[in-house]
């Protein structure tokens, strides 16, 4: 869902142009040097077309264009999945993209996979300075790429994060005794990143832009853009990703005290952006929204270049038709959001995650189910319903499993679940047939790795997570549940509490977004009703509690705590802080 400020100037009509200054003094020509760019944009095609047009305007104009992707380009909706990013690859080959940054979500189809793509089928060219095959010591893809321009240099420096380990699959990384044979360079990021910069100042760049897949909010302190700028020099300006952020342009102070010019487009194309490096010397950053750009009135090479991108947008659209089948109707806005428009999915529950873990434990007949926050990656509008809206919601093709689990690794999972919050984090749960309170004034007692993964809860220290009831019963920490979820979360993400876990049900299963239409079609009928999922804010599965209690909140199991509790802080979610957009 777009911000309430971004609806409101596409009702006015006009382009969201939030310019930022930083006069650098870096760079100078004759005229003006644009960087269009773009990241998460999750295999949302329709604005590649608008891309394609306005820089052929530009190019027309006799501006010098250099396009950039950075991040998480190629997965995200069903065209990614069917296609395992070949679609995507061709579209971005039409739209003339220079450079792009492998984000996590380029290796979900596996490393050999994205490599063959980019040697098959991508003209473009990858560039990243911190992933390394380890068993030659090579770098797996060009650190940083050097454009001339008028006389003068430009570097282009690629930057993954490290925590695509975990935030794709990280048996990919490794060989077959799980050992890593490939390395982002986590304990020795800055270093690397540095060498990169100096090396191509050193072969006479004069402006240095950073493309990275970092992110700021809910990224993984250390492993942070500004993290990044804070402990480096020699870069001038960051075009950034990862975070779903909207940031048009804000400077930030690297080691030696300069300036740094940071900018991020949001996701799914809600912008795309526009860097000039004019002959002064000054860079400036817009976001411009694609729905403010008048397609109808385009002539000339920029008409030619949106109707080439939408001619094979359209075909792939027809190539997969039977995803847009209408299978029924939705009485509801199941959403990402809450009431006031703050994006919750990762952080809180909604009646879209309600919907999925239903979905869930319909199709399976487990105890609980769960889907982590960041496996959610699309909403289900009011209104007819297609397939490609119900599968858009788990693109990933993911294998489903049911796992014999006991009570306390329940607990210990949600523990994980909830520690980040009022923070986003991917691996936030959403359930079913679980309920239970967050107490979110109480530090996390969670213990993890470098990774990011479950270690452990402290011995004695006070939980987060309480009066956790199963089936509307106290949960028993001795006594055996199944759980219902993808494969990737159970067995593959960080929720390491769950190792060794007995499956119970695995290879009959449809796969997640096959899931979710079965329990559409057959268990709802075709019919999501406004009076079961019509609550945004979803059923109060789980209640936040973020100040302390007076009285000590009844153990676990307690019947009557849910209540008293639920009542004192029923509009906890609603009030909340407005968090924005991060990626798993």
């Amino acid at each position: 869902m777009k911000k309430t400020l971004k609806r409101l100037f596409a009702v006015l009509g006009i382009a969201l142009l939030l310019i930022s200054n930083a006069s650098l003094g870096v760079f100078a020509d004759d005229g003006d040097l644009i960087i269009l760019y773009t990241n998460d944009t999750h295999c949302s095609t329709e604005s590649f077309a608008v891309l394609a047009a306005y820089r052929a305007m530009l190019i027309e104009e006799g501006h010098k264009v250099i396009t950039v992707d950075a991040g998480d380009a190629i997965q995200g909706e069903m065209i990614g999945s069917l296609t395992e990013g070949a679609a995507i690859a061709e579209i971005m080959n039409a739209v003339g993209y220079d450079y792009a940054v492998p984000g996590n979500h380029e290796f979900d189809y596996t490393v050999d996979k994205l490599l063959s793509l980019i040697n098959d089928e991508v003209d473009y060219e990858f560039l990243c300075a911190n992933f390394r095959y380890l068993p030659e010591e090579r770098d797996v893809f060009a650190p940083y790429a050097i454009e001339e321009i008028g006389g003068k240099k430009i570097a282009f420096v690629g930057i993954a994060t490290p925590e695509t380990y975990t935030k794709s699959t990280p048996t990919y990384f490794q060989d077959g005794n799980g050992n890593f044979v490939y390395t982002f360079f986590e304990n020795d990021l800055y270093t690397t990143v540095q060498s990169a910069v100096d090396k191509a100042i050193a072969e006479g760049a004069e402006t240095v832009i950073a493309v990275g897949h970092l992110g700021i909010e809910g990224v993984t302190e250390g492993w942070r853009s500004t993290d990044l700028i804070a402990s480096t020099n020699g870069i001038d300006a960051f075009i950034d990703g990862h975070a779903h952020q909207i940031i048009t342009g804000e400077l930030y102070e690297n080691k030696d005290g300069d300036r740094v010019l940071l900018s991020s487009t949001g996701s799914k194309f809600e912008h795309f952006g526009k860097m000039t490096i004019s002959d002064d010397g000054t860079v400036t950053t817009e976001l411009i929204d694609p729905e403010t750009i008048d397609t109808a009135s385009l002539s000339g090479e920029a008409k030619k270049a949106y109707d080439n991108v939408k001619g094979i947008i359209d075909a792939y659209n027809a190539e997969f038709e039977y995803l847009f089948e209408v299978l029924g109707e939705s009485e509801a806005y199941l959403t990402e959001n809450d009431a006031e428009g703050n994006w919750i999915i990762r952080n809180g529950e909604t009646n879209l995650g309600n919907f999925v873990t239903d979905a869930y434990l319909s199709v399976t007949g487990a105890d609980v189910a769960f889907v982590n926050g960041g496996g959610i990656r699309a909403e289900i509008k009011e209104g007819l319903v297609d397939r490609k809206t119900i599968m858009d919601v788990n693109p990933w093709g993911n294998e489903m499993c049911v796992l014999e689990v006991t009570g306390k690794q329940l607990l210990d999972a949600l523990e994980y679940g909830v520690s980040a919050m009022p923070e986003v984090f991917g691996s936030f749960p959403h359930v079913a047939g679980i309920t239970f309170e967050v107490h979110t004034y109480v530090p996390t007692p969670v213990n993890t790795n470098e990774m990011g993964d479950f270690v452990s809860v402290t011995e004695g220290a006070e939980r987060r997570v309480r009066n956790v009831k199963v089936g509307g019963e106290a949960l028993d920490e001795s006594k055996t549940y199944t759980l219902a979820g993808s494969c990737y979360m159970l067995q593959l993400s960080g929720y390491k509490m769950l190792d060794g876990s007995k499956v119970v049900a695995k290879e009959d299963l449809p796969n997640d977004g096959e899931m979710l239409v079965k329990y559409f079609t057959e268990a709802l009928g075709g019919r999501i009703s406004a009076e079961k999922y019509g609550n945004i804010s979803g059923e109060g599965r789980m209640t936040v509690v973020t100040e302390k209690p007076d009285s000590p909140t009844p153990p676990t199991g307690d019947s009557g705590a849910g209540v008293w509790v639920g009542l004192l802080f029923a509009s906890i979610l609603l009030s909340s802080k407005a968090l924005k957009k991060t990626h798993d």
